[in-house]
């Protein structure tokens, strides 16, 4: 994929997010400017990665990147929006804060967010384009935090297990406990639980 890094000049910023398919917890989004004087070792897609791996390689972008910026959208974004509208709101968030500008925008997936310069979306770019990769890091630890803080505010929960997805833990504490205000109503498990009551 070099191709796509040559294509584009000046200042690129990768783009990506976590936490679209959970029921519960905001939608994050990352964006990191590299500094191609201070490369990374070991980037890669967030979730290709252990956590151990994922916390060092968080700390490394931090501390070594021209620029990065997380961003989210919150639940009640989610859900008067739809999910694929709030995940777009949370990247342009992420962008807009760079303290760098950036002069192109590389974003995984196939949906671009609007913005004032020019971006591609790139389908599995968090695999191929270091700064994406970068990206991914940054929000999934960032929402991997929320989460656990989450199972601290909210004990019958074990969102630093489960991460908000439907797992069957997370469903069977649904079933008991019934939705909180960090779950997303728009998302059918929710909803039915909600129509329910």
């Amino acid at each position: 994929m070099a191709d796509v890094i040559l294509a584009e000049s000046g200042l690129i910023a990768g783009v990506d997010e976590a936490g679209r398919g959970p029921l519960a917890g905001p939608v994050a989004a990352a964006a990191v400017i590299l500094d191609p004087k201070k490369p990374i070792s070991g980037l890669a897609d967030s979730k290709t990665l252990s956590e151990k791996k994922r916390l060092a390689l968080y700390q490394a972008i931090r501390e070594n990147a021209l620029a990065w910026s997380i961003a989210e959208a919150s639940v009640a974004e989610i859900d008067r929006l739809n999910i694929l509208q709030a995940t777009l709101l949370a990247m342009q968030r992420a962008v807009a804060q760079l303290s760098i500008p950036p002069d192109h925008v590389l974003v995984d997936g196939n949906r671009l967010p609007v913005l004032a310069v020019p971006a591609r979306a790139i389908v599995q770019g968090d695999r191929k384009i270091p700064a994406i990769s970068a990206a991914s890091i940054l929000a999934k630890v960032h929402r991997d935090r929320t989460m656990a803080d989450y199972a601290k505010e909210f004990p019958g929960f074990a969102f630093d297990l489960h991460k908000g997805y439907g797992t069957r833990q997370h469903l069977s504490e649904l079933a008991e406990f019934g939705p909180l205000s960090i779950h997303r109503r728009s998302f059918k498990p929710v909803k039915d639980l909600c129509r329910d009551k």
